[in-house]
């Protein structure tokens, strides 16, 4: 009876640049690749692919399915929890929700999707005396409302908008919104960045005067929650 072989171990010639190389070539909307994938989007050989994946598999990174294919495991989901954690999104959003409010005139909030619904996270209030009235932790529904729609677009399409989503009485008849989209480092959707105020203010032509001051504000966002630079000059609004 002749013993299998055991594959080999990934020694120290394995650079962390090429573990690093493998792990990043699974990108947004890979459910799991071949090695004849992994090969093209690397560069690298099989050989080299087939070691690294005895350690990324030993260390929980990858699972190998029955098909001989490979899939990001568990490991990589905890590592993005305790990123996610140490974030610590306030810190980076509320700045940002100030100025907004400073220089508009009006509310400025950051939303999260909840199902089908979303969420009111993040709020700084105008300083005018008529204004919505909505607080941290109100729901709202996924409606045509601006924040809405920056929830539901997809990634390819929210990083490429020319101007913001605008939307007047989608959710309150007196109401207004205009809203983009918020990706982080890996281009994960975070939320959406949301200017609001009365129709009657917020109009579509004073939201126009406001779009490049908002686009800065959101690409300044993107920039703190790890949005690589690059991505950032040559995919959004100039």
């Amino acid at each position: 009876m002749v013993k299998a072989r055991p594959r080999p171990a990934v020694n120290g010639v394995a650079s962390a640049d090429r573990v690093l190389t493998v792990l990043t070539a699974f990108q947004i909307g890979d459910s799991a690749l071949s090695l004849v994938q992994l090969v093209e989007r690397t560069g690298l050989i099989k050989s080299t692919i087939m070691r690294l994946m005895v350690s990324l598999e030993n260390h929980g990174f990858i699972t190998r399915m029955a098909d001989g294919r490979y899939q990001l495991a568990s490991e990589v989901m905890r590592l993005n929890t305790v990123y996610q954690e140490a974030l610590d999104l306030e810190r980076h959003v509320m700045p940002r929700l100030h100025d907004l409010a400073e220089k508009s005139g009006e509310t400025a909030s950051f939303y999260v999707r909840h199902g089908a619904y979303r969420m009111c996270q993040y709020r700084v209030n105008s300083s005018h005396r008529l204004r919505l009235n909505l607080q941290p932790g109100d729901m709202r529904p996924m409606d045509e409302a601006a924040g809405a729609q920056a929830l539901r677009a997809p990634y390819h399409i929210g990083i490429a908008l020319q101007k913001p989503y605008y939307s007047k009485g989608a959710t309150d008849p007196h109401a207004a919104s205009m809203a983009l989209p918020i990706y982080g480092a890996q281009q994960e959707l975070m939320g959406a960045l949301v200017i609001s105020g009365p129709a009657s203010r917020l109009t579509e032509e004073y939201a126009e005067s406001l779009k490049l001051m908002f686009f800065e504000a959101a690409r300044d966002l993107m920039r703190s929650l790890g949005f690589k630079p690059a991505s950032l000059e040559t995919e959004s609004v100039q």
